[in-house]
C-alpha cells in the first residue's frame, strides 16, 4: 500500500472513530438529560441539533483557505452561545435540564475549532475559533454555575486551545512539506532545462555542421550528401523527441512525463556519443578508459557524460580547425577524472568559453557533486576541459 492511500486509510478509520464517538456521546445525553417539561424536551431537541450540526463541519475534507467553513463555524458557535443564554435566562434558579449539558455538542465544537485551525481561511478563521472555544467555555454552564462546572468550562476550553494548537501544527507542517516540494520541483525544472540545453545544443550542432559539409560536398561526392542527410534527419527526429519530452515537463511538473526523470545517459554511453561526433565533425574523436566504469553513482555518471558532450560541442561551434579531439576518462579508487582536449589553433580564452549556459550549467552540476571543473588553453595548445568528481562524497550523498 502506497503512503498516500495509507494516510487516506488513517483518515477513514479517524472519522469512522469520531462518528462512533459522537454516538455513544448523544445516547449518554439523551439517558442523563431526560426532560422534565416541555420546554426541557424542546432544548434537548436543539442541543441534539447543535450537536449534529458539527459533523459536517469537521467530518469531511476541507481544502486549505475554505472561507465557508469558518462562516459555518461562526454562525454554530454563536447558535450554541444563543442556547446557553436562553437556558440560562429560562432557568430563574432551577435548571431545565439535568445531569449532562451536551457532551456530544462539546465534542463537536472542539472537533470544529480542530478543522477551522487546520483548514480554514487566515483571515476568518481566527475568529470562529474563539467563538467555538466561547461556546465550549460556556457548555457547563448550561447544568448549573457551581465550581465544578465552571471547572469542566476551564477543561473544554484547555481541550479546545488544543485541538486549535494541533490543527496549526499540521498546517504548518503542511506548508512547509509544500514549499519544500515547490523547492524540489524548481530545482527539477532547472535540471531539465539544462538538459535541454544539453542534448539539444549538442544535436543541433551536429546537424549545422552536417548540414555546412553536405554543401560543399554535393558535387564531388553525391553518396556523402545521402550520408549526411541521413545522419541529419536521424539527429533532428532525436532532437525533437528530447525537446517535446524535456518542454512538456517544464509546462507541466505535475504530470508524469512519458521520459523517464532520470538523466538520460552516463559514461558508459560514450562511445555512441563519439561515434556520432565523428560521424559529422573532421577531427576525430578518440576515447580512453583508464578503470572499470561500471558501477558509478549515477550523478557521477551522468555528470561525466554531460562534462564530454560539452566538450565536443564546444570543439564544434570554437576549433573548426582541430585535427584531433582525444577523451580520457580515469576512474581510481576515490576520483572519476574526465578530460576532453582538442588541438585546435584558435584563439580562444577562458572567459569567452565560460559565458554559455552549457559550461555555466556543467560547473554547477559538477560543483553539487564536490567536484572541480576547468577551462582553458592546453599547454602544448589547444583547448583542454578537465572535471574531476570524488566518488566517496556522491556515494554518501
Amino acid at each position: 500500500m502506497s503512503t498516500p492511500d495509507l494516510r487516506r486509510w488513517w483518515v477513514r478509520l479517524a472519522q469512522a472513530a469520531g462518528l462512533v464517538a459522537m454516538g455513544l456521546l448523544t445516547l449518554f445525553d439523551l439517558r442523563r438529560g431526560a426532560p422534565e417539561s416541555m420546554a426541557g424536551l424542546l432544548l434537548l431537541l436543539v442541543r441534539m441539533g447543535l450537536a449534529v450540526a458539527t459533523v459536517p463541519l469537521w467530518l469531511p475534507a476541507h481544502r486549505l483557505g475554505s472561507r465557508l467553513l469558518p462562516l459555518a463555524a461562526l454562525v454554530l458557535a454563536c447558535a450554541s452561545l444563543a442556547v446557553t443564554a436562553a437556558i440560562l435566562v429560562l432557568s430563574d434558579g432551577h435548571y431545565l435540564i439535568g445531569g449532562s449539558w451536551g457532551l456530544a455538542e462539546s465534542a463537536g465544537l472542539i472537533g470544529v475549532v480542530f478543522v477551522v485551525a487546520r483548514w480554514g481561511t487566515p483571515r476568518l478563521a481566527p475568529w470562529a475559533a474563539v467563538a467555538a472555544g466561547l461556546a465550549v467555555a460556556a457548555l457547563p454552564l448550561r447544568a448549573g454555575t457551581e465550581n465544578l462546572l465552571v471547572i469542566f468550562g476551564l477543561l473544554q476550553v484547555i481541550a479546545a486551545a488544543g485541538a486549535a494548537g494541533v490543527g496549526l501544527y499540521l498546517r504548518v507542517m503542511a506548508a512547509g512539506r509544500e514549499r519544500a516540494i515547490a523547492l524540489v520541483r524548481a530545482e527539477q525544472r532547472t535540471e531539465f532545462a539544462r538538459d535541454l540545453h544539453d542534448f539539444i545544443a549538442h544535436h543541433v550542432t551536429g546537424i549545422v555542421v552536417q548540414a555546412q559539409g553536405a554543401r560543399f560536398v554535393a558535387e564531388q561526392d553525391p553518396q556523402r550528401v545521402i550520408v549526411a542527410l541521413e545522419q541529419i534527419e536521424r539527429a533532428g527526429a532525436e532532437t525533437m523527441a528530447s525537446m517535446r519530452r524535456m518542454v512538456g515537463i517544464l509546462r507541466n511538473p505535475d504530470a508524469p512525463p512519458d521520459a523517464p526523470l532520470a538523466p538520460l545517459a552516463g559514461v558508459t554511453e560514450l562511445e555512441p556519443l563519439l561515434a556520432g561526433f565523428n560521424g559529422a565533425a573532421s577531427a576525430p574523436a578518440r576515447l580512453h578508459v583508464d578503470g572499470d566504469l561500471g558501477g558509478l553513482p549515477v550523478e557521477v555518471s551522468t555528470s561525466a557524460y554531460r562534462v564530454v558532450m560539452e566538450g565536443l560541442t564546444n570543439t564544434r561551434q570554437h576549433a573548426p580547425d582541430a585535427r584531433s579531439v582525444q577523451v580520457a576518462v580515469r576512474r581510481t579508487p576515490d576520483w572519476l577524472l574526465v578530460r576532453v582536449a582538442d588541438d585546435g589553433a584558435s584563439p580562444r580564452t577562458a572567459p569567452a568559453r565560460g559565458h554559455g549556459f552549457g559550461l555555466i550549467g556543467l560547473t554547477e552540476r559538477v560543483r553539487a557533486l564536490g567536484g572541480t571543473i576547468t577551462a582553458g588553453p592546453g599547454v602544448a595548445g589547444g583547448w583542454v576541459l578537465d572535471a574531476a568528481f570524488p566518488l566517496h562524497l556522491a556515494v554518501a550523498r
